[in-house]
């Protein structure tokens, strides 16, 4: 039976550590994994109409296909192309249709966030009013894709590792997410520090120094960003599923 633990805050950060600490296990295996997803997310979007479409019914599959890859990082298997699609054939039913769901889920928050988006030339600068305008839409966008973002976050993976139907999967990611709110929370809070707050720091007393000192470091977070965060994120997220729905210890008590 699947039971989904209630965890501390604190865990939020354990994901984002314990993630880069399975990045240092295999760099070269974990960037290209990275790379591949992103390469085809990338490409499915570029593609005419169909892009919109396709990608969220691809979605699911490619989160498994990254979860199978840090699995096999994380219990020192190699990786064949065997492994990497373990559970794929068995699932495509679910996984068909938990990319239906999905393509829903995104059609429905396309569709609410037309009828309150307004349109701000940024070329010119923002004044106040506009700035606070567009940062409130912000937080409406993330508001309204916060449930579909819990509803799909474990889904997949509860789909094809513990087979369940598509339906129950969502529920249970959804009620799970809500479950450990506060880990998730401190999750996002830490992600913003490590990827937007420290890097932005940075690079406003590199531009104090110099022109010169500012474009080096830039150029060296942007790497950092690629080729160490970016892979940390993929890592962290099977992680938080591994955590989360993991039977606890005997001597963890409830």
């Amino acid at each position: 039976m699947i039971n989904a633990r209630r965890l501390p805050a604190n865990h939020g950060i354990v994901w984002l550590a314990a993630g880069f600490a399975l990045y240092r296990r295999n760099p070269p295996i974990l960037i290209a994994l990275t790379f591949a997803y992103l390469l085809t997310v990338i490409l499915v979007s570029l593609i005419p109409v169909a892009g919109s479409f396709l990608l969220p019914l691809m979605l699911p599959t490619l989160t498994v296909l990254l979860a199978n890859g840090c699995r096999a990082i994380q219990t020192g298997q190699p990786l064949p192309l065997r492994l990497l699609s373990s559970g794929l054939t068995q699932q495509r039913q679910v996984l068909v249709q938990l990319g239906g769901l999905h393509l829903l889920g995104s059609t429905v928050l396309v569709l609410i966030s037309l009828g309150f988006g307004t349109q701000i030339d940024v070329s010119d600068g923002l004044s106040p009013e506009e700035a606070s305008q567009l940062l409130s839409e912000v937080a409406l966008m993330l508001a309204l894709a916060a449930p579909l973002l819990m509803a799909f976050w474990f889904a997949p993976l509860l789909a094809v590792w513990d087979n369940i139907p598509a339906v129950k999967s969502v529920f249970f990611s959804f009620v799970a997410s809500w479950r450990n709110w506060r880990a998730f929370s401190m999750y996002g809070l830490a992600l913003t520090v490590v990827g937007i707050v420290l890097p932005g720091l940075i690079l406003a007393i590199a531009g104090m120094i110099s022109p010169i000192v500012l474009d080096t470091l830039s150029t060296l977070l942007r790497m950092l960003m690629i080729f160490v965060l970016a892979p940390t994120l993929v890592a962290s997220v099977y992680l938080s599923y591994r955590d989360v729905f993991a039977p606890p210890r005997v001597d963890e008590h409830a």
